[in-house]
């Protein structure tokens, strides 16, 4: 099984990131600065259990090359998190996505933090927070179907409407592997700032009562000097970022290069994006706006960089998109 505990600490962790962190971003986020953890986006076992199964097994698509690779889970019915841990322990779900024998997801992770509307509308994601058999019901479950074979985490955030050490404590007590803590509850949403007094809180707790379970912190980390920082300051294990690779696609690096970057090497990664894009999705199982969210991380910083931006979010293909990018590194001044 791979083991979580042998990672080195504070070990940094990419953020499972709806529509963001496929294997197109990944892959570029690994050529730039790779974490030691990578989380896919976050995928509906109930949908996976379904005749809707082939929609979404575009969110589970990776590449033999991609490394420490954990599946986040969000749903209802404990019955399908169960079948889907046994195909991710087992590997079927691997060979469904056109993986070799022997490449296979490195963990399982259950979203109870998620809060968006629709999805606490339903009970799931952070919704969960209030509803604490089925929680423990989700957890029993998916840990039934892995078995042991691959290590079982939980990522949330630090209550509902409050603080509520309480749910920290009964995820803890279900002894899991690891735990992430946004610092935030699920009212607060991203309109203040992380609280991480809480996370250290919740690295005390862990100490009392599951002293084997890893705490990651999460919540604003905008550097991997800022990671480290927090991660000695509250004496956690490991660091996840999410939006702050919008701002830097090196952040994980410990001596970022992004701040000299010449606008040609900004716009050059950003076509290695798009052709990568191009390549993947072949069939058309994203849509072109999917690669909009993208533009501004390396569409910045220099003159003309906002009227670029508004052509290529207007172009109708990645070919269109390639054409312009290439236009444009023509016109730009050698380094």
């Amino acid at each position: 099984m791979f083991s979580l505990a042998k990672l080195a600490k504070p070990f940094f962790v990419l953020a499972p990131m709806d529509d963001v962190s496929d294997t197109v971003f990944r892959q570029i986020v690994a050529d730039c600065a790779a974490p030691d953890l990578f989380f896919t986006e976050f995928v509906n076992v109930d949908g996976l259990q379904s005749p809707g199964r082939p929609k979404l097994l575009k969110k589970l698509r990776f590449v033999a090359r991609e490394k420490s690779l954990i599946v986040q889970l969000w749903g209802l019915d404990p019955a399908n998190f169960r079948a889907v841990a046994e195909q991710i322990a087992d590997g079927s779900l691997a060979r469904e996505l056109g993986l070799p024998i022997g490449c296979n997801f490195v963990g399982v992770d259950l979203n109870m933090g998620c809060p968006a509307k629709g999805e606490v509308k339903n009970g799931t994601c952070s919704a969960l927070i209030n509803n604490r058999p089925l929680a423990a019901a989700i957890i029993a479950a998916t840990g039934e179907g892995l078995a042991g074979r691959l290590p079982l985490s939980v990522k949330t955030r630090v209550g509902f409407s409050a603080v509520d050490m309480d749910w920290i404590g009964f995820l803890l007590n279900q002894k899991l592997q690891l735990l992430t803590i946004h610092g935030r509850t699920r009212q607060q949403m991203s309109k203040v700032p992380a609280n991480w007094d809480l996370i250290g809180c919740v690295r005390e707790l862990r100490d009392e009562l599951s002293p084997a379970t890893l705490i990651v912190g999460n919540g604003d980390v905008t550097s991997h000097a800022q990671g480290v920082e927090l991660a000695e300051r509250y004496q956690l294990d490991g660091i996840m970022i999410g939006r702050g690779v919008f701002h830097d696609p090196f952040v994980f690096a410990a001596d970022s290069p992004w701040q000299d970057f010449t606008p040609p090497a900004k716009l050059q990664l950003f076509r290695q994006h798009v052709q990568l894009f191009a390549d993947t999705w072949k069939n058309g199982e994203r849509p072109i706006n999917t690669l909009n969210k993208f533009c501004k991380i390396y569409i910045n910083g220099f003159d003309g960089a906002k009227e670029l931006r508004e052509i290529l979010m207007l172009a109708a293909s990645t070919a269109e998109l390639l054409a312009i990018l290439d236009a444009n590194l023509v016109l730009q001044p050698a380094a």
